[in-house]
């Protein structure tokens, strides 16, 4: 819990596992949210070898910024891959232009901050899957009290305006 200026340690923090076939896993702790944040995002990942914690994705109105605390990977964009390692700061506008994905590309743990701006509702894109996820109430990886509205569905799934009614 954090205390009345907002101050949590990492031990306090929310944690969320992720675990998906061979591709993705990691830890996220979510210091933002734990410590009462309400227009920045941020949350402690650790990686394991070989893995990610998310598939590559953007974000239409939250910009993200990742900062390399321990360990080595690669930064997935539109364009390239790029290597990061401790130290590497990188900044994700929204949009198509910020398109990510972090890979562990090491047999140590990649350790990394994610920080976000907070803005809903929020449309992410995951262009190899060609699915469109959709959250409002509160931004993606914001207290999960407030979400009203959270779906994922193929992009090319399409309704008629009128249909149904």
């Amino acid at each position: 819990m954090p205390n009345e200026h907002g101050v949590v340690h990492e031990d306090e923090a929310e944690q969320m596992e992720r675990s998906h076939g061979e591709k993705f896993a990691g830890t996220g702790l979510r210091l933002g949210a734990t410590a009462g944040s309400e227009e920045l995002g941020c949350t402690l990942y650790e990686v394991p070898p070989e893995r990610s914690p998310v598939p590559y994705h953007y974000h239409t109105a939250n910009e993200e910024a990742i900062y390399v605390l321990d360990g080595t990977g690669r930064l997935r964009t539109e364009t390239e891959e790029i290597d990061i390692s401790e130290g590497s700061y990188v900044a994700l506008p929204a949009g198509e232009d910020g398109a990510h994905q972090v890979i562990n590309s090491s047999d140590e743990p990649l350790r990394f901050l994610c920080v976000s701006t907070m803005n809903e509702p929020d449309v992410m894109v995951y262009p190899d899957s060609n699915k469109v996820g959709m959250v409002a109430g509160a931004a993606p990886g914001g207290p999960r009290k407030k979400v009203t509205l959270q779906k994922m569905f193929h992009a090319d799934s399409d309704v008629d305006y009128w249909e149904g009614e």
